[in-house]
Parts: C-alpha cells; structure tokens; sequence
C-alpha cells in the first residue's frame, strides 16, 4: 500500500485528517463549549424570577369559601383595615366544627397565597403530585458576598408526604442546587429516611405533628389533611 501523501501541500494527521480539519474541529469543539458554559451560567446564576400564580375570578372565590373557615385568615386584611377598627371583636362561645379539621388546597390556591401574602411570590413555587411535595426556590445572594455576589441560585427539594400504615410518612427525597443533586453525606443522611419513624418515638415535634394528624392524601395538584381532635 502506497504511503499517504499531503494533499497540494496540506499535512496529514495520522488519523486521516488535515491539520486545518483537526483545527477547525478543536475550535468548533471550544465555541460550543463556551456556549454551553455561557448559557448554563445564564440558567443556574441568573435565573428569572418565576411568573406567580394568579387565580381565575371562580378559583379566587372557591379559596375565599375556604379560608374562611379559617376564620381570621381567609378576610381581606387591608379592607379590615380600613373599614373596621382594629379591636371590633364581639364576644363568642368557644366551639369547635370537625369539618374544619380537614384541610384542603390545590397546587395553585397553595402558590396564589404565597404570591399574594408572602414576598416569595417570584422566588418560591410549589408542586403536588402522588405522596410528593416538590419546590423550587430562588436565592438571590448578597452582593457583598464573594464571587458570586449577586447572583441567584436555584434550588429544587422534594419529600415524600403521605398517610401509611395509620401514621404519616415524611421522607426527604433530594435536593438540587443548580441542577446538581447534594449528596445524602451533605443531607445529614436523612435522604430517602422516614423521619416520623426514625424520630417520632422521642417527644418533640415529630411525634407531635404523627400524634395529630388522622389522615394526608397528596395527588396531583391537591392536598388534603384530616386533622384529630
């Protein structure tokens, strides 16, 4: 076999490309590398604030009905402000109904009452599937801080929420920070671990919080808690 020879005076590498080609090909390779790198640090360091969740007039008063078995929770602070003294209480007997120990909201009552009573309305969202509870959350950082002073890191979470053998279920299920998942070390080993289980023997809040729950239903979009007396 006759030896290969440089075409019109062009070198040839030895996997059968021309040194123009294995050039061209190296710096292709480094302008998409840098585009991903710009367009990742686009995505983890300078993500967008998230659109809060804005009820149609029908799902605004559907929660309002709810609330206001909440009592003081579901009235209009700044209407009650304005139109009704601050202690215009009128005396009442103590009584309780049971159908107020079953709590129920939907994804998007859950995320329109964070963006209409909370500052995280563009910083935090929530979403309900089967047994899940996932969130993902906007950190702005301190300008001040070091390198990355001013930037604004994502971090997504999920735990499991769910009612199992007559007592609740709570498991952590991971948390990413720029899409890059913490390892279970970093968690305090609590990943994947029923907390109800593993602390709700010991007197504190574990147990108080199994000891008052009666039954948690999580699907998508809906989550429903019976609380017992």
């Amino acid at each position: 076999m006759q030896d290969q020879l440089p075409i019109q005076g062009r070198p040839v590498a030895e996997n059968g490309f021309s040194v123009m080609q294995t050039l061209a090909i190296v710096a292709l390779a480094m302008f998409m590398t840098a585009v991903g790198t710009v367009f990742a640090i686009k995505i983890f360091l300078f993500s967008p604030p998230f659109d809060p969740v804005v009820l149609s007039e029908k799902e605004a008063q559907h929660l309002s009905s709810k609330l206001a078995v909440l009592d003081e929770f579901g009235k209009n602070t700044e209407t009650a402000a304005t139109t009704t003294p601050a202690n215009a209480l009128s005396p009442e007997k103590y009584s309780e109904d049971d159908n107020s120990r079953n709590i129920e909201f939907t994804e998007r009552e859950i995320n329109a009452m964070l963006a209409k009573n909370t500052d995280l309305a563009d910083k935090l969202v929530i979403d309900l599937a089967q047994d899940l509870i996932s969130i993902k959350l906007l950190i702005p950082l301190n300008p001040d801080f070091p390198v990355l002073g001013g930037k604004t890191f994502k971090v997504k979470a999920g735990a499991e929420l769910a009612y199992k053998n007559g007592r609740p279920v709570v498991k952590l299920k991971g948390v990413s920070l720029m899409g890059v998942p913490m390892p279970n070390s970093w968690l305090g080993g609590l990943k994947n671990i029923d907390l109800i289980q593993e602390y709700g023997a010991d007197e504190g809040f574990w147990k108080a919080f199994a000891d008052g729950v009666e039954a948690i239903v999580i699907k998508d979009g809906l989550i429903q808690i019976e609380l017992k007396p």
